[in-house]
């Protein structure tokens, strides 16, 4: 196929006329199955004397040739691939092609054979590197401009452990010399040479462990002297990038060395930090000497910034954002202390209340896009900018010197009000910019600016800013400014986020503003906004009996909002509206807001059916107004939303399950909002027949999940309706429904109810228990033979807790029917001993294993000879080849872990003392200072002081703190039980919970030596020597 064929194809589909080029593009397609056909398009990209559309045009169309013809490598792969000396004649072609006269023909090619080499390097193209590395040596700018974009995708992805290091000692000479060469290379060329060290730097770090001594060698003497080169480069004035300039290329290369300082922060800190207060100092001048830059462009918005050369885009907030980063990480890692005080701390502070200055696009985005204006100052906003960066520094310097750095928000905003006014006086248009600016750099701080006001005050120091001042003489004045909408919005939210400071009349003063905002028609999308929020943040922070008066008012103005939002603003809205129906308990809500309220969410709830964070919000709002003690309130809410969820319940499908999840989360709501033994008459008769039936037929995890979760509520409510009721249709009562949903997931494969089986079994056994006993030997048995195949940690905590339930009230009753038990030659006692032993330490939450070491300690006290008999999984056997040894999965096939044998009694001492020992103490996680103090690693720690070297680089507040977030055993990490209010008060109220477990098993250990029971004595001598000792330790009272 000639390259003039594929030529005049590819002319006809640039044709205007439809007809040509429809027919052309088919022709196309047809040609493409050719294997000749990428020769012939790589060719015609090198013809200089074609078309430069045509040449573009056919770089393009190589790319996509590549990845639908070249290798089943490719996802998109159709078949047709060339042979081999075909792929390599185009390859060469290719390669050709990165050092064109043309740039856009260089980057299409350079895209193309970073394509190529994904698939064929090394083992089809070996030479690849070399030729690449030879062609950044050449003195060619282009040949080296085309190289470098190879280079940039080239190391990010497909460079081996291996080949790294000897890549690297080729290559980083390179690169610095075409850096260090601005009369022969643009800036752009040379600012990919530092975007390629950067991810040579990361691909380092990855390798640290693996190659520890040449990683250190190439970080000794490598990073030194780019760091140098670094210096020199910002130490030249930014303003000759930007100023009188055809475009800010320049910048690029301060981009990407920030970006790359960052990375060496994290990664190998120690080599920067004898470079860092030089880089810190560079970072604080470009901030200070390129604001004027950023008020011409940005602020004023006279002219657009300019393009770059290659048509990229390069914005000064592209190097303000990791300039800023930079700065905040190094304070975060506690380097560099004495730098960030004083002069600097100030100057600091001051460039980052300028820098977080609205821009006019972001006035003219957010004035009309009300989505936009809440996501910006979102906790989990996706989109990053100045602002975000800005605030996120000011966090850091406040968490590292705490009063200072409010000291200085407290004269920077003072010097920031008095600046404004003498603009406004001026006439300058923009004068309220900048006071917005400041009233959200510390209201984004207001949380722990509070609390070290609080600090300092307590320990009789005068409070280091006065916010007082502010809202009573300052902020007042911009609430009725609506010519200037974004500072209006922005004095109510920030006087929200202090409300804790104002007194009653003034605080209720400020809410009357709001809700007046939210009334006036004329308002605008940011005031009214910054009104909902300012409102979501005052009944938050300010006593009831101040926001009482307004609550019915509020509810009611907040409802219209409700069905014309959508995404963030809708969230904002329907969190504000949860926290406002909890004022003073909802006793103030009528029958009719709550009408217009339920038939708001349920609007809300059928348009987004599938968004968790919208039905996590509904579903507080319902328990809310369900939990209202007014008259009338929690009938009305049930009769307005239960038929509408039961239909929603039985109409879902397999293709729409979510709509089940979603509508059975709701019911439980109005189930947890209603008062114990009081869901109403015929509650559960309306429900039941929907819910039994979607649990019978779905297989949808989360509708499972959520159904046994509503079931559970249900029982510990009001189990008086599931007893009482019957299924008019077939007859089947209401407990024979409960029953068939745990033995449709005893049965089922699918282990992912995990823990909320095993609540609804115990709820049933603690509420039903005497109308559950003609079935529970079938129960029991069911469970005992599920555990032979469980194999998740949830599901078999599930299936072994409600046993130590039982034997914790019933003993011998259970330990009876265990041992008549026959489960395929093996008695049911056998079985769960077996499986409780080995899984008893993995148990979760502090009701589960609080019960199963009362129960353990009364299995031990039993002396029933069926127990004494029984032989369980032991403790671990170290075998000198594992010692001090990191096990990975293959080690672990190699030498099998293996665990002694040891009978019962042993076992369960061993657990009841580890119970013992994990109370609650942080230590028993196994650190201790002096461990953690010694050890080394290349964190750079060295200006840790004396108390973070104690706590692992935390104050000792942070450390205490941490131990209680985490728990015994690190618990709470990844229980969320302990991280959140547990919700279930039967559990929490309950003896089992209430009870002194360290006192019961201390006077239990003393009791058995005393009498020794179960052979006692003989049972410590088959104990470790640690936990002998800690026997001996309890028995004598020590």
């Amino acid at each position: 196929m000639a390259s003039s064929e594929i030529g005049q194809c590819l002319s006809a589909t640039l044709s205007p006329d439809t007809n040509t080029r429809i027919a052309a593009e088919l022709k196309l397609g047809g040609l493409l199955n050719a294997p000749e056909a990428g020769l012939a398009l790589s060719q015609l990209v090198l013809a200089s004397d074609a078309d430069l559309s045509l040449r573009q045009s056919a770089a393009i169309i190589l790319r996509k040739y590549v990845a639908e013809h070249w290798s089943p490598y490719f996802p998109q792969f159709k078949g047709s691939a060339p042979p081999p000396e075909v792929k390599s004649r185009i390859r060469q072609a290719v390669f050709q092609g990165l050092s064109d006269p043309i740039r856009k023909i260089r980057s299409l090619c350079a895209h193309t054979l970073s394509s190529i080499a994904n698939c064929d390097w090394p083992d089809e193209y070996p030479d690849l590197l070399t030729s690449l590395i030879h062609l950044l040596s050449s003195l060619s700018p282009d040949s080296v401009h085309g190289a470098m974009q190879v280079f940039t995708e080239f190391i990010k992805s497909d460079l081996t452990e291996d080949q790294l290091l000897p890549v690297l000692r080729q290559l980083l000479p390179v690169l610095l010399n075409i850096l260090g060469a601005p009369e022969q290379h643009t800036a752009l060329t040379r600012s990919r040479t530092i975007s390629v060290f950067r991810q040579c730097v990361e691909s380092l770090y990855m390798v640290k462990d693996q190659y520890p001594d040449a990683v250190k060698e190439a970080v000794a003497t490598v990073l030194p002297v780019w760091l140098d080169a670094f210096k020199t480069l910002l130490d030249v004035d930014p303003r000759s990038d930007v100023e009188h300039k055809p475009n800010w290329d320049g910048l690029a290369i301060r981009i990407q060395v920030f970006k790359t300082l960052d990375i060496v922060q994290t990664s190998f800190p120690r080599a920067l930090t004898p470079h860092l207060k030089d880089f810190l100092a560079a970072a604080l001048t470009h901030l200070s000497t390129l604001f004027p830059t950023f008020t011409h462009y940005y602020l004023q918005s006279a002219v657009s910034p300019p393009r770059s050369s290659e048509d990229e885009s390069i914005e000064l907030t592209h190097l303000v954002c990791p300039m800023l980063d930079f700065v905040a990480n190094v304070a975060r890692s506690g380097k560099a202390k004495a730098w960030y005080e004083g002069a600097n701390l100030t100057s600091l502070i001051g460039a980052v209340f300028s820098w977080v200055q609205m821009t006019s696009e972001d006035e003219e985005e957010w004035a009309n896009n009300a989505n936009a204006f809440v996501a910006q100052e979102s906790d989990d906003t996706l989109s990053y900018s100045v602002r975000m960066a800005g605030f996120d520094l000011l966090a850091v310097l406040v968490e590292r010197t705490p009063v200072p750095s409010v000291s200085t928000f407290q004269f920077t905003i003072h010097r920031v009000v008095v600046e404004s006014e003498q603009a406004r006086n001026a006439g300058t248009p923009d004068w309220w910019r900048a006071l917005e600016a400041a009233l959200a750099a510390v209201g984004s701080q207001a949380e722990d600016v509070l609390d070290i006001i609080d600090d300092e005050r307590d320990s009789g120091r005068a409070k280091p800013i006065d916010i007082e001042s502010l809202l009573t003489n300052v902020i007042p004045n911009f609430l009725v400014l609506s010519q200037f909408p974004f500072l209006q919005g922005r004095a109510f939210v920030f006087a929200s986020q202090y409300a804790k400071l104002l007194p009653g009349q003034l605080a209720g003063q400020y809410l009357d503003a709001a809700v007046q905002v939210l009334e006036a028609p004329e308002a605008g999308i940011p005031v009214k906004v910054s009104a909902v929020k300012a409102i979501h943040n005052f009944c938050q922070n300010i006593d009831d009996a101040v926001a009482l008066p307004f609550a019915p008012r509020v509810a009611k103005d907040i409802g219209p909002f409700l069905p014309v939002t959508s995404e963030d603003t809708l969230t904002l809205v329907l969190e504000t509206l949860a926290v406002v129906v909890q004022i003073d308990e909802g006793k103030w809500i009528t029958e009719d807001l709550a009408r217009d309220i339920v038939a708001a969410i349920l609007d809300v709830w059928m348009k987004n059916n599938k968004d968790p964070i919208f039905i996590s919000i509904l579903t507080d709002v319902l328990e809310s107004l369900a939990s209202s003690p007014a008259p009338n309130i929690y009938q009305t809410i049930v009769r307005q939303a239960l038929p509408t969820l039961c239909n929603a319940i039985m109409t879902s499908t397999a293709v729409d399950s979510w709509i089940a999840s979603a509508a059975i989360e709701l019911v439980q709501s109005l189930v947890s909002g209603a008062r114990e033994g009081g869901l109403g008459e015929g509650f559960f008769a309306m429900l039941a027949p929907s819910l039994f039936s979607c649990l019978s037929s779905t297989e949808d995890r989360d509708v499972i999940q959520n159904g046994i979760a509503c079931l559970t509520v249900i029982i510990r409510k009001d189990v008086n309706q599931i007893i009482s009721w019957s299924d008019p249709a077939t007859g089947q009562s209401g407990l024979d429904g409960v029953l068939h949903v745990i033995a449709k997931q005893l049965q089922s494969e699918d282990e992912s109810g995990g823990l909320v089986i095993g609540d609804l079994i115990i709820h049933l056994l603690r509420r039903a228990g005497e109308a559950v006993l003609p079935v529970l030997p079938q129960l029991l048995q069911a469970m005992v033979t599920r555990m032979r195949t469980a194999k998740t940690a949830t599901f078999l905590q599930s299936l072994i807790i409600p046993f130590a339930f039982l034997i914790h009230n019933q003993r011998d009753t259970v330990l009876s029917l265990l041992e008549g038990m026959n489960v395929d030659g093996r008695s049911g006692l056998d079985i769960l001993i077996q499986t409780w032993c080995e899984n008893a330490e993995t148990f979760q939450g502090f009701w589960p294993t609080r019960i199963s070491a009362l129960a353990l300690s009364s299995l031990f006290a039993s002396e029933r000879p069926s127990l004494q008999g029984l032989t369980v999984k032991g403790d671990i056997v170290v075998k000198p080849e594992t010692k001090n040894v990191i096990m990975t999965r293959s080690k672990t096939k190699q030498i099998p872990t293996e665990f002694t044998s040891v009978p019962f009694p042993v076992k369960a001492v061993k657990l009841l003392l580890h119970e013992l020992q994990s109370g609650g103490e942080a230590a028993s996680m196994g650190f201790n200072a002096a461990d953690v103090a010694e050890l080394d690693s290349d964190d750079g720690d060295e200006e840790w002081t004396e108390e973070e070297k104690l706590h692992q680089g935390f104050k000792a507040d942070e450390f205490a703190f941490l131990s209680d977030m985490l728990g015994p055993r690190g618990m709470a990490f990844d229980n969320d039980d302990a991280l959140e209010e547990n919700d279930d008060e039967d559990l929490k109220n309950d003896p089992v919970s209430t009870m002194d477990m360290q006192a019961h098993l201390l006077s239990f250990f003393k009791e058995c030596a005393a009498r020794n029971t179960g052979n006692f004595s003989a049972v410590v001598e088959q104990l470790n020597a640690e936990e002998a000792a800690v026997v001996r330790k309890v028995v004598s009272g020590q």
